[in-house]
């Protein structure tokens, strides 16, 4: 078991389907029907989300809207209405502060909160999720799932378990009998290319993974085989931290149409960076390396890099590097369905102020974040 002086409590809240739920929410009349944000159907879009009436034919996030349309013609194709959606995740947020400073967004619908010591001096971790979801669905009229347990992975695991609208808690005692009884896709971290690898090496669930050892799983799955071998064991001591450096920034389009129009795409690749810079000029921070990522028509995916001895945040240079690095790469398939542009490498202006950006609940859609 987890070797520490105190048993943390943490709580993982997950919002229910939350940019459908908030179309449903403003849009009464659309409630108990297949609701799926995205594109217009049929479209070039990808799914953002869709509720849970849409997921039994099975549409998923990510998810091209064209074949969202195959599986669901009727559904109700609806595009995210991002005001109210950042309105509701405000008001959220305000909740886990009531409870704690400690809190972790991950993305726009979740985030960790360890109140192990809280400001209500609650010794129930249980009893102060049910509290926010209450609080929640009050303030909202959204619901929330939400994991209670003794460390980040178990509280994830824990809200995926009773969805939509569930609580469910993971205590030390009955930690290791339901980690051995998951199976291994449940495993967060564990995303569809490693759930088959291991499936066939015979590692079906928890039960099977917990009996390799380390060595054993090193050797297929190299470092991240240490996440695995200590997870399965309900080890994970990874802090709830309420600030986390950026490691990149992107933005990317996806063509309505293919274009092979090499001027168009360099139009787009300047409008790309010229937002890029902006960002980079308001957060205060550099670059060394460039990314141009271009899907062509046949979804093949090319990505191209260039880093440079000097650190750089204007545009033009951006556009000018990008500009070479999509020449090169177009080739004879010159028909494309995305262009994106990235920055890696960064170089903070002020360590000690900017270095630890804190993420905001809602993040800037067209700007795709890594951390």
């Amino acid at each position: 078991m987890q070797k520490q002086q105190e048993i943390r409590k943490i709580i993982h809240v997950d919002m229910d389907a939350f940019f459908a739920a908030v179309y449903i929410r403003d849009h009464p009349e659309v409630k108990g029907k297949p609701v799926i944000c995205s594109g217009p159907a049929n479209s070039r879009g990808v799914v953002s989300t869709c509720n849970y009436e849409a997921r039994k034919y099975g549409i998923h996030s990510a998810m091209p809207s064209f074949q969202a349309y195959k599986l669901c013609p009727h559904g109700i194709f609806v595009r995210p209405d991002f005001d109210r959606i950042r309105e509701a995740s405000d008001i959220v947020r305000e909740i886990f502060y009531e409870y704690s400073d400690l809190v972790e967004p991950v993305s726009i619908d979740e985030a960790y909160l360890d109140v192990t010591e809280n400001k209500f001096n609650n010794e129930s971790a249980t009893e102060i999720a049910r509290e926010i979801r209450k609080k929640i669905f009050e303030q909202t009229q959204l619901t929330a799932s939400a994991g209670v347990s003794y460390n980040k992975f178990l509280a994830k695991i824990a809200s995926e378990m009773n969805k939509p609208d569930g609580l469910t808690v993971i205590t030390p005692q009955k930690a290791l009998e339901v980690l051995e009884n998951l199976p291994i896709g449940k495993f967060h971290g564990i995303g569809q290319v490693t759930e088959k690898r291991m499936n066939y090496l015979g590692i079906r669930n928890g039960k099977d993974l917990k009996e390799r050892s380390l060595k054993e799983l090193t050797k297929h799955f190299g470092k991240v085989a240490n996440f695995y071998y200590y997870i399965v064991r309900g080890i994970d001591n990874r802090q709830v931290t309420t600030s986390r450096i950026r490691k990149s920034l992107g933005c990317e389009r996806t063509f309505s149409k293919d274009i092979d129009d090499v001027e168009e795409m360099l139009d787009v690749l300047k409008t790309i960076s010229q937002k890029i810079g902006g960002k980079m000029i308001e957060k205060k921070f550099k670059a060394k390396t460039l990314t141009v990522k271009i899907k062509y028509a046949n979804f093949d995916v090319v990505n191209r890099s260039k880093t440079l001895e000097l650190p750089f945040d204007d545009d033009k240079i951006m556009h000018h590097i990008g500009r070479k690095l999509l020449l090169q790469a177009l080739g004879p398939k010159c028909s494309i369905r995305l262009l994106g542009l990235a920055v890696s490498n960064l170089v903070w202006l002020d360590d000690e102020s900017n270095k630890q950006q804190v993420l905001p609940f809602f993040e800037d859609t067209e700007l795709v974040v890594g951390e």
